[in-house]
């Protein structure tokens, strides 16, 4: 199978600071890569470098066979790069947003309109192509956005965070939609916070902190690696937090997670239910009243969380990286 994405040792900084630590990527052909990480890891930065719009300062990368530094413009014709933020143009329609892609990517007025004509009903934007993409709602943009990057046909693409702000229905469909690309061979690095997501499109993960790999691997590896089964509590008052937390470190493996805005606590245990009857018995001996309580596998949330240190920020913070514009300078959205 051949690597449609390679990178080794990939190295960059911006000042003192060190975005990039000498990444490794392999991603094979006709597959879905998922890149987790905390905010400033590194997940934008090196979507920016593959995409040729920021330069290593060390390290080699090809994309789709082709070397990133010696060809990086032979790259940008093979790829497609749907960002953080939709990247439309407010004032032209759809239609016109796509037919202006097709023109830049040289495809020739007649093909780029069949093109554009072709997406927007793909995307099930057909019915709103003729109108201004201000009067967008935002599932519709990034929907555009989406479209703006498959106009030349890439046989490699890039979706930096590509559902943050788009509610259920509309993160469902561009879900099957990005399922269907897959499908018919297109080669996808997707950069998330949702687990969610990752845990349903990628074939493969990898973990990233501090612009450094620290867990590759399936979703159901990575779940196995951090072992057993959790046990989940809610009690019914902030008070009992430190009593129950006290409870159920003595079946934990590990520390016992709290989350005290919802009064959650999570436990690893390697007793199943077992393990379960012997601590809510502990927390009813202990006057621990418990309003909800249940045993479940570890999720990619468990996941993140035991490989940084801290939860995802669910795509609800700022961008992740050093903006090429100075050290400290963050992307946002």
């Amino acid at each position: 199978m051949t690597d449609m994405i390679y990178t080794s040792g990939l190295v960059k900084r911006f000042g003192d600071v060190t975005a990039l630590d000498g990444l490794d990527l392999v991603v094979p052909q006709g597959t879905v890569l998922g890149m987790l990480g905390p905010n400033g890891a590194g997940k934008t930065t090196a979507v920016r470098i593959l995409t040729t719009l920021l330069k290593p300062d060390e390290g080699t990368a090809s994309v789709a066979g082709i070397d990133l530094l010696a060809e990086p413009e032979r790259v940008r014709e093979q790829i497609g790069l749907s960002g953080q933020t939709a990247a439309v143009d407010e004032h032209l329609t759809g239609y016109e947003n796509l037919e202006m892609v097709g023109r830049l990517y040289h495809l020739g007025r007649r093909t780029a309109r069949e093109r554009a004509r072709s997406l927007l009903e793909r995307f099930g934007l057909d019915d709103a192509g003729g109108r201004p993409a201000r009067t967008y709602s935002g599932g519709m943009r990034r929907r555009l956005d989406l479209a703006a990057a498959l106009v030349a046909a890439p046989q490699v693409l890039f979706l930096d965070e590509p559902t943050t702000g788009l509610d259920p229905r509309s993160r469902a469909g561009l879900w099957e939609t990005i399922r269907e690309l897959v499908r018919n061979g297109s080669t996808l690095l997707l950069t998330t916070q949702y687990m969610e997501e990752a845990d349903r499109l990628a074939d493969n993960i990898v973990v990233i902190d501090h612009g450094r790999v620290i867990a590759e691997g399936t979703a159901d590896q990575l779940k196995t690696e951090i072992g057993g089964e959790r046990v989940e509590i809610i009690v019914e008052d902030h008070s009992d937090l430190a009593q129950a937390y006290g409870v159920l470190a003595l079946f934990a493996i590990g520390e016992v997670q709290v989350d005290p805005e919802t009064r959650r606590l999570t436990a690893a245990v390697d007793g199943g239910a077992d393990s379960l009857r012997e601590a809510l018995h502990a927390l009813y001996l202990s006057e621990v009243a418990v309003v909800d309580v249940g045993l479940r596998r570890p999720t990619l949330d468990d996941v993140f969380l035991s490989l940084t240190g801290h939860a995802a920020a669910n795509g609800s913070s700022r961008g992740d990286h050093v903006g090429p514009t100075g050290p400290g300078e963050e992307e946002t959205r």
